[in-house]
């Protein structure tokens, strides 16, 4: 069955793959971007390409007028959202003792507000339709913490605690609500990593190599899936054994 799927932050990186995958099994995607207009076109155009269907969405996911005026276009032109993806992220990184209170709230605003904003948003439709995917992207750094990423590591494990909350109040709805949380992963955002910093991350991952946007993106597509209709509110790591 065809499904409408949005995907935060998709105009690249994880969220890209994750766009791509959800098209390729059926679904019609809403790909949003904040800035990157071009590449947001890009994903939809080879969406298209291979048949599916995508329309691009511009908006800033931490600000509240926006994500309506979103999800108004998006169920314009492909209808409600059946399957929400919270991917939209970045990151702020400094010591606790030299962090602003910008870079706190920044960080907390675009990972974390918006997991709320766009959540409240698709759920009215997913509760009438008594079905519904709920799927925020996390981070190892939610679940263990990472030095220098204070706020960063805040807004990813406080999506799992608002995760493990929803599944319970939505679950007799048929609404599912899991957390993906990866590892090291090769992006674009990761890519400026020396070789010296490259070889002692690798040393953690018990699999010897870092991972790709698409193990992430398979997961997501799991989770997606009716394959997938009993599992809520869990947190699957997806890090090649970095954590263990």
């Amino acid at each position: 069955m065809s499904r409408v799927a949005l995907v935060t932050g998709s105009s690249r990186g994880i969220g890209r793959s994750i766009a791509v995958l959800l098209a390729a099994r059926g679904h019609s995607v809403a790909v949003n971007y904040s800035t990157s207009a071009d590449a947001a076109g890009e994903v939809v155009d080879a969406i298209v390409g291979s048949g599916g269907k995508a329309v691009a969405v511009a908006a800033d996911v931490g600000d509240v007028s926006q994500v309506d005026a979103m999800f108004a276009v998006i169920d314009e032109h492909l209808g409600p959202v059946d399957v929400l993806v919270n991917n939209a992220g970045i990151t702020r990184d400094g010591l606790l003792l030299r962090m602003k209170p910008e870079a706190w709230d920044e960080v907390l605003a675009t990972d974390l507000r918006s997991v709320y904003l766009c959540t409240k948003a698709a759920l009215r439709g997913m509760v009438k339709a008594r079905w519904g995917r709920i799927i925020s992207i996390g981070s190892v750094s939610g679940v263990c913490g990472n030095v220098g990423q204070a706020n960063y590591a805040a807004a990813k494990a406080g999506i799992i605690g608002f995760s493990k909350s929803l599944a319970k109040e939505v679950g007799s709805r048929g609404i599912t609500v899991n957390v993906v949380a990866p590892g090291f992963i090769e992006t674009d955002l990761t890519a400026p990593l020396g070789g010296e910093a490259s070889a002692r991350l690798l040393e953690r991952i018990s699999l010897g190599r870092f991972g790709q946007p698409e193990e992430i993106a398979s997961v997501v597509g799991y989770l997606a899936s009716n394959e997938a209709g009993y599992i809520t509110g869990q947190t699957i790591v997806v890090d090649g054994g970095m954590t263990l």
